[in-house]
């Protein structure tokens, strides 16, 4: 074990190394800034969302009850085919050993993806009999193994917001018998918008434009037997359609989600309203969100929280010289400008939100929520004290109103919307419940004469403390590890609830802390597992750079806090930072993992997320280790 006293020769070689490298991923960081001055990030490319793609044209193309053309003279279906043919051809080269589909190209086989990519394949087929499609054989072996339908319902319990658009995309395909398609209720949709978390929606609040969709589908293909209920629905077809317009961004994208604009558009396709506005906007979604090898990625771009992110980690990364002190020059007028803009004006038509809130990118289709808005208030935090501005001011007080009227019964916040909590997607969450408690005691927020939030943040405090699992750690929302059984992630959420240790009880901390310190891996780094090894074709790396970078920040930062009251976190820490010099060195941060999930557990990645933490990791280490002990 290396010496850890601080004026030990091998801990200041460690600082010294550990700048070095810290000014290398500053530099990095910066020449990611497109020509605005904001970080775009490159979300990873998506088999599941590919899948859905390709079988929302086919049925689009199969559906089509005329002749189009577009501006060119290329026939609407023509013009299609091109784009099903080269995402057929992404999808099979997807195709796992086991037979089975990932989400992404890092991700194990599931089995939400490989009924999607079966579904895909059929309806391709009959779009386009003459290519090449996945091997059935192999893909039904794995459906074997995984269970079929019971194994699909198994893997989202009671949350039916994914499983029954995967069934409805069966059904459309005939794989399954629409009897199998549960019957959402798309008239309740034609209440005031007000009113949805009063009348038990059984979907997720984002899921609305699905829920209306899937719903008017299952409605068409096999309507229901008691004759009033059919009636209503018929009737209200129309005024539903009205909400799924209302709904819809200019890009043509619900959510600029591919996934939930293809269920969308292949359920009102099969129904024969593929020529319907809303049809029309989510094709030319598609058509312009395809990638150039044929791929679709889960979202449009994650641009507003990776800037917010980014800002963060800048601002805090210190020099060569030991100064701490950043110069600014990445800072430009116009990337305030773009931050500031995306903060939302007026209340948004898809889930109501008020004013005040940041959504995942500067696209119209995101929606505020409980995770980017903090994130954007503590970017604008760093930029006003580089520069004080009353604008940034009204935009931190707008974002903290926001955030307080998200706030739960339970003192917890959640991703979207206030009272929702019945889903797992919509509950309270700790990782967002910390990130609240931090932006709002903001110092121009915490000053603020009009409003005090001190009961606000014991009540968020309270839900932390109670939330906090047996064995120390936090369990997240939004962010997995695919080689745990549960698919949760407690190192990302113990390093997130650790980053708001000021506020929490000391207990509280000590335990978070002992839950990561004894959950480091044999390598110095943390989370991970056997996927990681046989991806890098290395035995002795079984850590991701993003989940170590996230528990070596939150420990440095809880010591920093707690000082000498904290037990054991130091070597710990020394062991961490070692091995993600040695990852850097090897440009292992240069390769993301999939540790986030996207809704009902779509994993993904992001290619910024391990260069950032890594970022976000060595300057807190830093700051700490200028300091006495």
């Amino acid at each position: 074990m290396p010496d850890t006293t601080r004026t030990s020769p091998e801990y200041l070689d460690l600082v010294q190394r550990a700048r070095a490298t810290a000014d290398r991923l500053r530099e990095e960081l910066i020449s990611h800034q497109n020509s605005r001055g904001y970080w775009t990030g490159e979300l990873s490319a998506s088999a599941l969302s590919t899948a859905t793609a390709i079988s929302a044209l086919a049925v689009t193309v199969l559906n089509d009850s005329g002749p189009r053309r577009t501006s060119s003279g290329v026939s609407n279906n023509q013009h299609l085919t091109d784009f099903i043919r080269r995402g057929m051809m992404y999808l099979v080269s997807q195709q796992n050993e086991d037979g089975g589909f990932g989400d992404t190209d890092r991700s194990h086989s599931n089995i939400a993806t490989s009924y999607l990519a079966l579904a895909a394949h059929q309806l391709v087929q009959q779009v386009l009999p003459d290519i090449g499609g996945v091997d059935v054989e192999r893909l039904n072996l794995y459906l074997d193994g995984a269970g079929r339908l019971d194994g699909l319902r198994q893997r989202y319990g009671k949350d039916k917001t994914f499983v029954i658009p995967i069934l409805t995309n069966l059904a459309i395909a005939g794989w399954v018998d629409w009897d199998e398609v549960s019957a959402l209720p798309f008239e309740a949709a034609a209440v005031p918008q007000a009113l949805y978390r009063f009348v038990r929606m059984p979907v997720v609040s984002y899921a609305i434009p699905a829920l209306v969709a899937i719903g008017q589908a299952h409605h068409h293909h096999c309507p229901s037997k008691i004759p009033p209920l059919r009636w209503l629905r018929s009737a209200l077809v129309n005024r539903t359609l009205k909400v799924l317009h209302r709904m819809q961004p200019t890009s043509g994208g619900y959510l600029e989600a591919t996934p939930l604009t293809s269920f969308v558009l292949m359920s009102l396709a099969s129904c024969g309203r593929g020529d319907h506005p809303v049809c029309n906007r989510a094709v030319a979604f598609l058509k312009a969100s395809m990638r150039p090898d044929g791929s679709w990625p889960i979202d449009t771009n994650l641009a507003t929280w990776v800037t917010s992110l980014s800002i963060e980690a800048l601002k805090v990364v210190p020099s060569s010289d030991s100064s701490s002190t950043d110069e600014g020059s990445w800072i430009s007028e116009e990337m305030i400008q773009w931050h500031r803009d995306c903060q939302t004006k007026k209340r948004h038509p898809f889930t109501g939100a008020a004013p005040g809130g940041w959504g995942w990118t500067d696209w119209d289709g995101a929606v505020p929520d409980g995770d980017d808005t903090p994130a954007a208030m503590i970017a604008i935090d760093r930029l006003e004290n580089s520069e004080p501005n009353e604008k940034y001011r009204d935009a931190l007080r707008a974002g903290a109103k926001w955030l307080r009227g998200l706030q739960n019964r339970d003192g917890g916040f959640p991703t979207f919307c206030r009272g929702w909590g019945r889903l797992p997607f919509d509950r309270s969450s700790v990782d967002l419940t910390a990130h609240a408690i931090r932006a709002l005691s903001i110092g121009s927020v915490a000053d603020d004469p009009s409003t005090d939030h001190s009961q606000v943040i014991s009540r968020a405090v309270e839900f932390l403390v109670r939330s906090q699992q047996p064995d120390g750690s936090w369990v997240p929302l939004w962010f997995g590890n695919q080689d745990r059984p549960e698919e949760d992630n407690p190192i990302y959420g113990t390093s997130r609830v650790l980053m708001a240790s000021p506020w929490l009880p000391k207990n509280c901390v000590q335990r978070g802390i002992e839950y990561l310190v004894s959950h480091q891996n044999p390598d110095g780094g943390w989370g991970g597992g056997p996927s990681v090894s046989q991806y890098f074709d290395d035995s002795g790396v079984c850590s991701t750079v993003e989940e170590t970078a996230l528990a070596v920040e939150s420990l440095a930062f809880a010591r920093g806090v707690l000082g000498d009251e904290t037990d054991g976190p130091e070597p710990a820490i020394i062991r961490g930072v070692e091995n993600l010099l040695d990852a850097i060195s090897l440009n292992r941060h240069h390769t993301a993992w999939p540790i986030g999930f996207y809704f009902a557990k779509l994993w993904y990645y992001e290619k910024l997320y391990p260069l950032i933490f890594s970022s976000r990791a060595l300057s807190t280490f830093l700051r700490n280790a200028d300091r006495t002990p």
